[in-house]
């Protein structure tokens, strides 16, 4: 039986895709056809380096008694290395500001890079975003869009690399259902022709401590399945819809939810929460830590 911690203590919004967190600082940063979506200089490799050596020792352990994380699947890395080395999409639902902490873990050795929402980029976290590999989605010029979209095209095709998405479009926290999922990291799949490796996060009922003391809502577990590929003999437009639906089937799974029971339809369309155990959110929510 999957633990649903069934909390009412974030605001989550009405549209199953929008965002709660305040960014409370805008750093000015355009993100045009000039901005460096993947900064390749010495400089900011270095920068990274340091930044992986610190995650290493010191934030990688602190994630997994902070989160309480276990990980499973570990074993579909070693299985699928020849296929994940050549270049993939991640994916896994966003459920905690550190869940992608958990996902990097995950899937050492490889490194990922994360597709992220441009205000947070500009905000007060920006710096250590990018610094573990977050690259800002444009918003509202086209121009700038394409430029994105080429960078990442060349990291998945020429560089061979790993990006993780999340497709249910935002974070909120401590939900159990599998939201809606846009069909974003299925189009930049098909587009590379790249496989989608889906990771799924539930939660496990704190221990008495944890939740007395700490008075933590719930402890997670990440499991890791394997490798997704597109169907290369649908049309592109029914591609990119039948991998969506095949990678938040799996996600389900993953987190341990009968897809064909899950609360919400796979496809985003414009999708609203739906209130299965209360109407009321945010109750005395000052914020996310």
């Amino acid at each position: 039986m999957v633990f649903d911690p069934k909390t009412n203590r974030f605001p989550y919004p009405t549209e199953t895709d929008r965002h709660y967190l305040e960014v409370h600082k805008n750093r000015g940063i355009v993100f045009d056809t000039e901005y460096p979506y993947i900064d390749r200089s010495r400089s900011f490799r270095f920068k990274q380096s340091l930044i992986r050596l610190l995650l290493n020792t010191i934030v990688f352990p602190l994630a997994r008694i902070r989160l309480g994380l276990k990980i499973e699947g570990r074993e579909n890395i070693k299985k699928h290395r020849d296929v994940l080395k050549n270049g993939v999409v991640s994916i896994a639902n966003h459920v905690h500001m550190w869940d992608y902490i958990a996902v990097m873990r995950a899937i050492r050795p490889f490194r990922s890079n994360l597709l992220s929402w441009a205000p947070n980029i500009n905000g007060e976290n920006g710096t250590l975003i990018r610094m573990v590999g977050g690259i800002p989605i444009p918003e509202s010029n086209i121009a700038a869009t394409k430029t994105y979209l080429k960078a990442i095209r060349d990291l998945l095709q020429n560089e061979h690399g790993w990006l993780h998405i999340y497709p249910e479009g935002s974070m909120w926290e401590f939900y159990a259902p599998i939201r809606p999922f846009k069909r974003g990291a299925a189009h930049i799949a098909c587009d590379s022709s790249k496989p989608i490796l889906p990771l799924g996060f539930s939660y496990r009922e704190p221990a008495w401590i944890r939740k007395k003391i700490f008075r933590q809502i719930a402890t997670f577990t990440v499991r890791i399945g394997e490798p997704i590929f597109p169907n290369a003999e649908l049309n592109p437009k029914d591609r990119e819809r039948d991998l969506t639906e095949r990678c938040h089937d799996a996600v389900c799974r993953l987190a341990g939810i009968d897809p064909n029971e899950n609360l919400y339809p796979r496809l985003f369309d414009d999708s609203t929460r739906i209130d299965y155990y209360t109407a009321t959110y945010g109750v005395g929510y000052k914020g996310s830590h």
